[in-house]
């Protein structure tokens, strides 16, 4: 047996026998060969690389007998520097006939054989919405719904429990800031999604965050829940991988819906937060317990309780979920394109990625918005006039429209397949908001005026969607090796948590009760994601265009060369038409 690195030789002073479409089948990755015999000597070539087509090519003895003559393939190392190599005549011939010598067929690609209907493809992806999204989304809510509900809990009386004598105006402020200060330390952690099973992470995270959660109710002053509140943003910042997990089972144009499912459960758990609240403040004189405390212990418990639940659905690839036939599992794999091998270099471009920086920068600016108002919005209620218990109620109708509007925009958005007309809407309806709620005292309303309470509504409606958009935008455009698109995700977390650091600022009492500078910086921020949004939907489609002048320029050339090679190479061509044909999501 002779063998040379991934290659065997054929050749012999006799031609092999072959089947019906005149090659021998070799394996694309084993090297293959045959014992010698006294009448020939074997030996197989088998390509570095896989294709569905079969080539062929012979010696320049074939030539002699009629072969043809080609350029060679540069991209394979057999042929570079050949210059020219000799193809052999195709044969159809039966066992016992002879063939030209050093004739090769590439294996199949199975990827090509597997052929599904619409219909069954669509069931794939209905029990991914079932069995994935849904119960992410139901995490997510748990999750914003422990971040959230300390906003609700301060005018339940815990500040006046928690103080410190004599009191310190900036204890509640740092427990926010607490919170977004490990989320930002640990964003990182969203390249674990890539690294660990999904059913062992998030288990693990949702667990964490309820106990967590639990023990803010039973603090004992504000130190002790300024440290509860850094861990509880441990466990969440390792959850904000979620839209680049759902990236593993859907397609670019089907992202944002999951997404915005995934993300509209975010006003759903402040609705439902400010509900509950309502609910156990309005039963204070029944119960023996602290509101605010009977309010963190209710919604830290569900987190327990369902992170066994998280641990034996989840899958974490399309192959390993449990609740797919095994045709469904090919289907799932095989509907998505193929990833391409990570690459430290495709990482570094992310770095350098425009887009992953402006869509970054997006989501810092959202964030003043974002994060401070279902922090503040009770407080802010409160200020206008309203008793606690009204406040609680008045919180909730904002965010459950937002959670409507969420939905329907992300359908529309995948359905025109287009991000950044949305996004610019959005964002000057929060800016709208925001700006007359900063321009009330000039306009001498009433701290109680309903026009200032209505202006709410835009306001939340608007940031809630561009933070879904925005995210699902990174992901569509994020192109190359899974690696990269983690690194360009991961970017985006890091950069936006710097937003909520500065809004734990925005609301401080002296300034209620209109909070105008608050308000003025949510204003400018959305008035700037608009100038973002359309600048960076302007230099996609400028690449986009300059993507389709160059691949009218290589049409032709390709056109050729593949006429030449006998429609072989499908393989490697493969990844490369994927990545020719990329175009970046408007």
């Amino acid at each position: 047996m002779t063998m040379f690195s991934n290659y065997t030789f054929d050749s012999g002073n006799k031609e092999q026998p072959t089947n019906n479409n005149g090659a021998i089948t070799s394996s694309n990755s084993s090297m293959s060969a045959t014992t010698v015999d006294e009448n020939k000597r074997k030996m197989i070539i088998t390509p570095p690389s896989t294709s569905t087509a079969s080539w062929e090519s012979s010696s320049s003895d074939s030539l002699e007998k009629g072969g043809g003559e080609e350029e060679c393939d540069e991209d394979d190392p057999f042929e570079r520097g050949r210059g020219k190599y000799n193809r052999s005549r195709r044969q159809d011939v039966d066992d016992g006939e002879e063939q030209s010598p050093m004739t090769v067929k590439r294996k199949p690609n199975p990827r090509k054989e597997l052929s599904f209907t619409a219909e069954e493809e669509r069931a794939v992806v209905r029990k991914f919405d079932k069995k994935v999204v849904v119960l992410m989304a139901v995490l997510y809510m748990l999750a914003f719904l422990d971040r959230s509900n300390i906003g609700n809990a301060r005018i339940a009386n815990m500040d006046n429990d928690l103080q410190s004598n004599p009191p310190n105006p900036q204890f509640y402020s740092h427990a926010l800031s607490s919170f977004y200060l490990a989320y930002l330390l640990f964003e990182w952690m969203a390249i674990l999604w890539r690294l660990i099973p999904a059913h062992i992470y998030v288990s693990v995270l949702v667990a964490s965050w309820g106990v967590v959660a639990c023990l803010q109710g039973i603090a004992t002053s504000y130190p002790v829940l300024i440290v509860l509140r850094f861990l509880l943003g441990i466990g969440e910042a390792g959850f904000t991988g979620v839209p680049f997990y759902l990236s593993f089972f859907f397609k670019r144009e089907e992202l944002a819906l999951r997404t915005a499912i995934f993300i509209s459960a975010a006003p759903l758990a402040t609705s439902f937060s400010s509900t509950l609240a309502f609910a156990i403040t309005s039963l204070s004189s029944l119960i023996p317990l602290a509101p605010w405390r009977l309010l963190f212990l209710l919604e830290g418990l569900p987190c327990i309780l369902i992170a066994p639940l998280a641990y034996s659905l989840l899958p974490s690839t399309p192959s390993t979920a449990p609740f797919l036939t095994p045709r469904q599992k090919k289907i799932a794999r095989f509907r998505l394109p193929s990833p391409s091998p990570p690459s430290t270099s495709s990482s570094l471009t992310a770095l350098r990625d425009p887009i992953a920086w402006t869509t970054s920068l997006i989501i810092l600016l959202t964030n003043l918005a974002y994060s401070s108002l279902p922090a503040f919005l009770p407080t802010i209620l409160t200020s206008m006039g309203h008793t606690p218990l009204s406040s609680q109620a008045l919180s909730a109708p904002p965010y459950l429209l937002s959670f409507l509007a969420v939905l329907i925009t992300a359908y529309l958005s995948d359905l025109y397949r287009t991000r950044g007309p949305f996004l610019v809407f959005h964002a000057c309806f929060s800016c709208a908001g925001y700006l007359l709620l900063s321009l009330s005292q000039s306009f001498s309303l009433p701290p109680g005026s309903w026009v200032r309470y209505c202006a709410v509504f835009p306001a939340a409606v608007g940031f809630f969607n561009v933070i879904v958009l925005t995210i699902a935008w990174n992901v569509n455009n994020q192109h190359g090796d899974p690696k990269a698109k983690s690194v360009g995700f991961a970017l985006m977390q890091v950069v936006g948590q710097l937003g909520p650091l500065a809004a734990t600022r925005l609301y401080p009492d002296r300034d209620g009760p209109y909070y105008t500078f608050g308000m003025g910086v949510c204003a400018a921020a959305m008035g700037m994601v608009v100038v973002l949004a359309m600048g960076l939907r302007v230099y996609m489609r400028r690449e986009n265009q300059k993507w389709e002048r160059e691949q009218g320029e290589r049409s032709g050339e390709e056109g050729v060369m593949l006429m030449d090679r006998g429609g072989g190479g499908d393989q490697e061509r493969g990844g490369v038409e994927e990545e020719r044909e990329f175009r970046y999501m408007l």
